[in-house]
């Protein structure tokens, strides 16, 4: 996005989406530049701090070469390949290798415990799963649950005997053993190429099917949030997982677009000081940094200690405010520009500092080519000011296909032409769209959008527990913390072993983001005449109960 001459109002004016109908992720991000230049593509830096160097050359071959392994192992076009891996090379080249042949990745978060796995690897029907040594034990938990699995790859085994049939095989020697050269897929821009699963606001995580469209479809507002990338981009990084949709589809694969090259570190825990050094250390000059970890840098000391190139930070998830955004005017030398969006639609809001001064309040404009409006019930647009949900209309080249094997779920997700994202907001005269409220129960926690049901799952499972609610509890580092309300079955006592037992059971079944870090005994719930819980008293309740001994928090 060439912003030179531009305003906002130019570059809405005269957008025109030019989507292909033959397109392919995979060849789009990594073929078209692998013409023997040696361009280069990842430098991946391990927790030692050794840097490895790939070219796209390098990555073609070895995607060519894995693609060619998954065919000789049975997956066929439109079979689901899960990834359960962080950021790396071998990440990379299993969803270039998918994505080529024609298959739909399935990016798994690599924290994720057996019950996150179970459900997501089981409800995409995955006959293919590439991870590592951990992944692998917790995959041995469940694999008698996953009928569908019939590989499963890990990076950590440097060469096994070739057997097709071994439960686990080597991720290396399978991809070295396979032929060089690959064709790919003649696949169209709607063609299925990733699921990436929600996070579960209304019963279990649904699975949001994008076709390769996803990718064109999230340029526009990559572009804007980033400052007319990729102009004066050298390189880019970022601390979210690629297992989300803002690592996967904010950085990584429309820096490949562009023929950026894109830096792989990622903290085990994040720490402020290692992000500034890593940023120096490599003259990072792009950068998405989710809300939590400005936050935590904010908190480091002189950061005028490392001499840093940055010419533009994103950030999304939550709205930063104007101290947040005048530290980062300071202490990173740039304006950080903030978008909006969800998994099934996203960045389709943004910010540009290059062509228009933040409202801080105000989580941008629509990006050039999707129409956000704020919406009533019935899916009409409302006048500026008004309350009501913040909506995009279809069709929509970012918008997905729908959720996987749940039609109902995808229908109500639809007003008339407009994709309801869930949230309330408001849009003023000009254009600036506001975050009001959440028009469900998501909790917004350290940049995670995390859905209830499935913690509440997770907590039914432990043998105290007869029942359980989580919502979100204010928190001025995480914005929220996730806060159970517990009911004991009888012979338990609600003491802080247990709360601490309780944290550890869906920390290691879940995932680690998603425990809860309050916990409160309670003898009942509060109750609608239909049996449903009233989230909203439990809400309203907290600092009434907080002086309550019988159900004082226990945070760790």
């Amino acid at each position: 996005m060439n912003l030179d001459g531009q305003t906002y109002e130019s570059l809405t004016a005269n957008f025109a989406w030019q989507i292909p109908a033959r397109y392919n992720i995979g060849v789009d991000v990594c073929d078209k530049w692998a013409d023997g230049s040696g361009r280069l593509a990842l430098i991946y830096e391990d927790p030692e701090g050794t840097a490895t160097r790939y070219t796209f050359d390098e990555l073609k071959a070895l995607s060519d070469r894995f693609a060619n392994a998954l065919l000789a192992a049975g997956a066929q076009r439109g079979d689901r390949i899960g990834i359960f891996l962080s950021q790396s090379v071998e990440t990379a080249i299993a969803h270039l290798a998918a994505y080529k042949a024609g298959m739909v990745a399935v990016p798994l978060f690599a924290l994720f415990g057996v019950d996150a796995i179970e459900h997501r690897l089981g409800d995409s029907g995955a006959v293919a799963l590439i991870t590592d040594h951990g992944g692998v034990q917790k995959v041995d938990e469940i694999r008698a649950a996953l009928p569908s699995l019939r590989n499963v790859f890990s990076v950590d085994i440097d060469r096994d005997n070739g057997d097709p049939h071994a439960p686990v095989r080597s991720f290396w020697h399978a991809l070295k053993s396979a032929p060089a050269g690959f064709t790919p897929v003649d696949t169209g821009a709607d063609d299925p190429a990733v699921i990436i699963y929600t996070s579960g606001t209304t019963g279990k995580p649904k699975g949001a099917l994008h076709g390769h469209r996803v990718l064109p479809g999230h340029l526009p507002g990559v572009e804007m949030s980033q400052q007319g990338f990729p102009a004066h981009a050298t390189l880019i990084w970022t601390p979210a997982d690629w297992a989300w949709i803002g690592g996967l589809f904010d950085v990584l694969l429309p820096s490949w677009h562009h023929g950026v090259p894109v830096l792989a570190r990622r903290f085990a825990k994040f720490d402020g000081e290692a992000a500034f050094d890593l940023m120096a250390r490599h003259a990072v000059s792009h950068t998405f940094l989710p809300p939590t970890a400005l936050k935590m840098m904010r908190g480091v000391e002189r950061p005028e200690r490392w001499s840093l190139a940055l010419r533009s930070v994103a950030s999304g998830g939550e709205s930063l405010g104007e101290e947040l955004i005048g530290w980062g005017r300071k202490a990173l030398g740039v304006t950080i520009n903030e978008f909006y969006g969800q998994t099934e639609c996203n960045v389709v809001v943004s910010s540009c500092a290059a062509l228009f001064e933040p409202r801080f309040g105000a989580i941008g404009r629509a990006v050039p080519g999707h129409h956000v409006a704020i919406v009533d019930m019935d899916g009409n647009e409302l006048p500026p000011g008004a309350i009501g949900d913040i909506a995009v209309a279809a069709p929509d080249p970012v918008m997905f296909l729908g959720y996987w094997g749940n039609e109902a779920a995808t229908r109500e997700k639809f007003r008339g032409k407009f994709l309801v994202t869930g949230d309330l907001g408001t849009c003023d005269a000009d254009g600036f769209i506001r975050f009001v409220g959440r028009g469900d129960d998501v909790i917004t926690s350290a940049g995670y959008r995390i859905g209830p049901a499935s913690i509440e799952d997770s907590l039914l499972r432990h043998p105290a527990v007869s029942m359980a609610v989580v919502i979100g509890a204010p928190d001025r580092e995480r914005t929220e913390i996730v806060m159970a309300f517990v009911v004991l079955n009888p012979g338990f006592a609600g003491d802080a072993a247990l709360v601490r037992e309780i944290q550890q059971h869906v920390k290691t079944r879940l995932a680690a983001h998603e425990y809860p870090r309050e916990i409160r005994f309670v003898d009942s719930l509060p109750l609608t005449a239909t049996g449903k819980v009233i989230r909203k008293a439990l809400r309203e309740g907290l600092e009434q109960d907080a002086d309550n001994p019988a159900s004082k928090p226990e945070r760790r």
